[in-house]
């Protein structure tokens, strides 16, 4: 049994799916790639049996056929060929002869029958995006998901989805990033999912950051995100947890402005942190009228002070925070100066461009220093 492509076809289908599998994995069918051809076309299919991809390309093909292959080695070797490399797998009981110009490279297969299929539940919510609006709103929060958490249901991203808008969250506990997007969503749309942190990484990766590319649908059931796009699928298991009340977070009371070029912000925290304490990342901000003081100091006694401009009119206040945090959310935001509501040195601070047009606000919750 053969099968015909070409290298150009194959390996960004190899690479895209690849990256499910796990180095580590409690099956060995698991670091292989499941390959299903039906009717010339060749659909490969990964997963860590949390998330599973599937991507679709031509081939020519006699029959339908399925094989699995090694993930790791199969893409290793399409790399290594040229980039207008005919390709040919001649699939013979337990292995697989892969054939380009005058290189033949055989490899072990597993029965195709012992790879498993990460089975979605029927969807119940549906809603279609353009795939560089959902890119956006994955790359504007993720940073903010916790890591190894304790608290499971943090370590990933909530999507909640109501009529005419879809919104991402994340919080690792210390700070919280959400941003929203309209959509063009059903009446009936209501939709509270908790995306693992695997998956919003990989799915981010897939989507296409073009404004003309193609609308995709998500689809949602109790158990499992379906992302059906041209070519392909992408389904991931949800965590089954209840996200916290994050309305909580973001404080109601009133703030005093400040508004800052956010390059000079972003320069001054990162040359002040360099004398920070290493372990908790503190600097301390006093800002008064037209001006904002960053200091920062560690256990050997060593200081950093910087002054910067501001637009800031507000009562003379002074507030620490945890400077990773801050310019993480100055590497997310687009614009060229951001705005900031302080409240007191206790309360959280929000962080937002100071155009309000990318739907994003980040609350970062003070340290003391």
């Amino acid at each position: 049994m053969k099968i015909t492509s070409n290298r150009k076809e194959l390996l960004p289908a190899l690479l895209q799916v690849s990256s499910v599998v796990e180095k580590r994995h409690t099956l060995p069918v698991l670091a292989n790639i499941l390959f299903r051809v039906e009717k010339g076309l060749m659909t490969l299919i990964a997963t860590d049996l949390e998330v599973e991809i599937k991507i679709a390309i031509s081939v020519s093909a006699a029959e339908d056929m399925e094989f699995t292959l090694p993930a790791r080695k199969i893409v290793d070797i399409c790399k290594a060929l040229g980039e207008e490399s005919a390709l040919e797998l001649d699939i013979r009981g337990d292995k697989t002869i892969l054939k380009s110009g005058r290189g033949r490279y055989t490899l072990s297969t597993l029965p195709a029958a012992d790879y498993p299929n990460l089975e979605a539940a029927v969807a119940t919510q549906k809603i279609r995006v353009a795939q560089n609006k959902l890119k956006h709103l994955l790359e504007k929060t993720q940073f903010a998901m916790a890591h190894q958490d304790v608290r499971y249901y943090l370590n990933g991203l909530l999507l909640e989805g109501r009529p005419g808008k879809l919104r991402a969250v994340a919080t690792d506990g210390h700070r919280l990033a959400l941003c929203d997007l309209e959509t063009q969503a059903p009446g009936d749309l209501d939709i509270q999912a908790i995306v693992p942190r695997k998956a919003v990484m990989e799915l981010g990766r897939l989507l296409n950051a073009s404004e003309d590319s193609p609308e995709i649908e998500l689809q949602f059931s109790n158990s499992h995100m379906l992302v059906e796009f041209p070519g392909g699928s992408f389904t991931t298991k949800l965590v089954d947890g209840r996200y916290p009340d994050y309305a909580k977070v973001i404080p109601s009371e009133k703030p005093q402005e400040l508004v800052a070029d956010r390059e000079a912000l972003k320069g001054a925290l990162t040359r002040t942190a360099i004398l920070s304490n290493e372990k908790y990342r503190g600097v301390r901000f006093k800002a008064e009228p037209g001006m904002l003081h960053l200091m920062a100091h560690n256990p050997e006694h060593e200081e950093a002070e910087e002054d910067l401009v501001v637009d800031y009119q507000g009562e003379e206040l002074t507030i620490g925070f945890n400077v990773s945090y801050l310019l993480d959310v100055l590497s997310v935001l687009d614009s060229d100066t951001i705005a900031m509501g302080l409240i007191n040195s206790t309360a959280s601070c929000v962080i937002t461009s100071s155009q309000g047009d990318d739907g994003a606000r980040y609350v970062v919750m003070p340290m003391r220093i």
